[in-house]
């Protein structure tokens, strides 16, 4: 059950001076262990087309873009993963613009390599991953059917759907109001499916594109109502806006370093008593990364040292050894994970072909 209610948490989000540092504090006493988690991976980008249009997006090419990944083939793909073998990386994290197949550009190029759809595309990439590399399929495609997730569950150790915000006022602004997909309650849906399918799922919040403290708050709350329903979600992602050259929201105001701690501690305390983790990614956060684990903090998510985050392509991954530095540095200690969390890693969640690749992981 939730032991902290809205009020509690925006007295956290409110919080100035020595009320900070108390709650910092306080997150502490929740800490089982000094480990602090991350996944060795490579981020491979199926399309960057879009049915969206984020104002803060950077990932999203226009189909005309000569730069633009229209649709990888599967020989491009493989050689990637081969790649990140050699790395030792142990998840294959698939992005790709949501609805992708609905521009026609991306349908000929389906067509083209014998696909109807996207979902069978990314079908066949997750069991290509699995049959011929040793990486796990991690697949992040936005809002999918219960169906396609019923489907895909077979061939991924874990999925996962920023939430960003439950608030529906943020479809108005220029954040989200070129982006059906990124309605709440579609995204809400996809989450909650997945929990009915048992699938272990990453979710989390996106700061800084115009929402209300108390949206935060709301927020959060939704993401502990779902995690107390289906138990599913294994890592909360406490992510903040920056800005970059080029979108459409490149004059907005990124959310502040003491906005950044006192969500971290939120979300820390409304997941005080599970097993959630609350992670910060170490690339948008470079001079500060150190102190959100002092906030409560406990993952760092995949980070890769063969590809850059191609949804924040400004803001290089952390090298490993830097990111062992500056763990050690707060007195923390780091230790690599899979994708799927270990609580996870049993018949009830996920397929026995998953569970073989994992038995056979060194």
């Amino acid at each position: 059950m939730q032991t902290i209610t809205k009020e509690d948490i925006l007295e956290i989000l409110t919080a100035t001076d020595k009320d900070i540092i108390n709650f910092m504090l306080e997150t502490a006493k929740y800490r089982e262990n000094n480990l602090i988690t991350f996944s060795k991976n490579i981020f491979i980008p199926l399309t960057e087309i879009c049915r969206n249009d984020c104002g803060y997006c950077n990932f999203k090419k226009n189909p005309d873009d000569p730069q633009a990944i229209i649709l990888k083939t599967k020989e491009e793909i493989l050689e990637d993963l081969k790649e990140a073998e050699k790395y030792g990386c142990k998840e294959a994290m698939f992005a790709f613009g949501e609805d992708a197949d609905e521009e026609e550009i991306v349908q000929i190029k389906l067509k083209e390599y014998g696909y109807d759809n996207m979902i069978d595309y990314i079908y066949d990439i997750c069991q290509m991953t699995l049959d011929k590399t040793s990486l796990l399929p991690h697949t992040n495609g936005g809002n999918f059917s219960f169906d396609a997730l019923k489907r895909l569950k077979e061939v991924n150790a874990s999925m996962g759907l920023m939430l960003e915000n439950s608030s529906k006022r943020l479809m108005e602004l220029p954040a989200h109001n070129k982006s059906p997909g990124k309605n709440p309650d579609l995204r809400i849906e996809t989450i909650e499916n997945a929990g009915k399918l048992k699938i272990p799922y990453t979710t989390g919040i996106l700061i800084g594109i115009g929402e209300t403290k108390e949206e935060i708050a709301d927020s959060l709350l939704t993401i502990r109502d779902i995690y107390d329903k289906y138990g599913h979600i294994q890592e909360v992602i406490i992510q903040n806006f920056t800005p970059i050259p080029g979108i459409e929201m490149e004059d907005w105001a990124e959310p502040s370093f003491l906005d950044m701690i006192r969500t971290v501690i939120a979300g820390t305390l409304v997941f005080k008593d599970t097993d959630v983790s609350i992670q910060v990614p170490p690339n948008l956060n470079n001079d500060t990364a150190q102190i959100f684990l002092l906030c409560g903090a406990d993952d760092w998510g995949g980070v890769s040292p063969v590809s850059p985050d191609f949804v924040n392509i400004t803001s290089p991954w952390p090298g490993i050894d830097e990111l062992k530095q500056l763990t050690e540095d707060a007195g923390f200690e780091l230790t690599e994970r899979l994708c799927v969390y270990e609580k996870y890693i049993n018949n009830e969640w996920l397929s026995d072909y998953i569970l073989d690749k994992i038995a056979n992981l060194s």
